[in-house]
């Protein structure tokens, strides 16, 4: 048997690594694996060390207040992937993390080959980094074209296999009439995977919703959560006594509300290119602490948060980040664009175009065909 450690650092990333793993057990039935992982390796049999959320950290507060914390994570994550032997440690995202993780495994074990998945993000600030990661990575797979140009530069091996989230999928049909009431239009939530996230933005998203609510009487909100925190949003949904808002954690019935979804209101991230995938317009909101914001204000070189927006160099989604994100910008940002259908069209229009360049439809086969080709 072969062996494989997939290594993650949050939800979205265990979402990711599941894609690849799937076409994986689909092609070699011969492989042991091993993970730090969530749900979705869970989901497909793969035993995780611990639990994500032991090192799913926001902010470089945060992560300054958790660091002895998380150096003893990596040294143990290091010791118990070093103790299982793997040909393979596939790193995905969460670099601070997988990547330290990484370093250490390779100087340990040279013979274990590192394939990382979800490239830093050298264009919007560290390009220095790309030379760094020279000394212990294998192969970077990447999501967007225009990455490949910083690798190639340093000689590092890489591979486009555009972004999984974007393959097309023959998804089963879902009834979710019991989910939605008396036919309302359906208005997608997107409130984070991190309890710091979920804490910070569903005050203002409740007072977005008392607004939208006073306006619009067909709307039924729906709260895209993780498994692990739809109890806590489900709860404060209750405490506020919405009528018509609910919160879903399942995957199947998450991607099938969001398919009927009118509109969308979601956290910077990567679910903005799976809203976009689904052609619905929408708005990003994010807000963080402060000393983080100052932080990143100064080391981005970038202009926008969003991917979509950083590729077309224009704000396509609108953006509503820091002192912006309040609920009174929120409901003005959203009835102006639901009041003009032509705004929202031409959203939908622009987003299709930029999404089409990180599609190669088969994003998922191509990363498990590198990973195949070190075993």
């Amino acid at each position: 048997m072969k062996k494989m450690f997939v290594l993650t650092g949050e939800p979205s990333g265990d979402k990711l690594a599941s894609k690849v793993i799937i076409q994986l057990k689909n092609s070699r039935s011969d492989i042991e694996y091993m993970s730090v992982g969530g749900d979705h390796l869970k989901a497909l049999g793969i035993k995780s060390l611990y639990d994500l959320n032991e090192i799913t950290y926001l902010g470089f507060t945060r992560v300054l207040l958790n660091i002895f914390k998380i150096k003893r994570k990596i040294k143990e994550t290091v010791k118990e992937i070093i103790k299982f032997q793997p040909d393979i440690l596939f790193s995905v995202d969460s670099p601070d993390f997988t990547l330290r993780v990484a370093k250490e495994v390779k100087k340990k074990n040279p013979d274990i080959k590192t394939i990382h998945f979800v490239a830093p993000q050298v264009w919007v600030w560290r390009e220095h980094r790309v030379k760094h990661l020279k000394s212990f990575l294998d192969h970077v797979l990447l999501l967007f074209p225009f990455e490949k140009k910083y690798f190639d530069k340093e000689g590092i091996q890489s591979t486009f296999t555009g972004h999984p989230l974007l393959e097309r999928q023959n998804k089963s049909k879902v009834d979710i009439s019991q989910i939605i009431k008396d036919k309302k239009k359906i208005f997608s939530i997107y409130p984070g995977s991190r309890l710091s996230e979920i804490n910070v933005l569903t005050p203002i998203l409740f007072e977005f919703i008392e607004k939208m609510n006073e306006k619009y009487k067909d709307l039924f909100f729906i709260f895209h959560c993780t498994a692990e925190y739809v109890q806590l949003i489900q709860n404060l949904l209750l405490k506020e006594r919405f009528k018509n808002c609910g919160a879903i954690g399942d995957e199947k019935i998450k991607s099938h509300i969001l398919k009927s979804s009118m509109f969308a209101v979601a956290k910077s991230g990567t679910i903005s290119l799976e809203i976009c995938n689904e052609k619905i317009p929408s708005i990003i909101i994010y807000k963080m602490g402060i000393i983080n914001f100052f932080i990143v204000k100064m080391l981005a070189k970038v202009k926008f948060a969003n991917i979509i927006n950083i590729a077309a160099d224009e704000e396509i989604i609108p953006e509503l980040l820091q002192s912006s994100c309040n609920s009174t910008n929120i409901y003005n940002t959203v009835d102006k664009l639901l009041s003009d259908k032509h705004a929202l069209e031409n959203q939908v229009k622009k987003s299709q175009e930029i999404i089409s360049n990180f599609k190669t439809e088969k994003s998922s086969e191509i990363a498990s065909s590198v990973i195949e080709s070190y075993f």
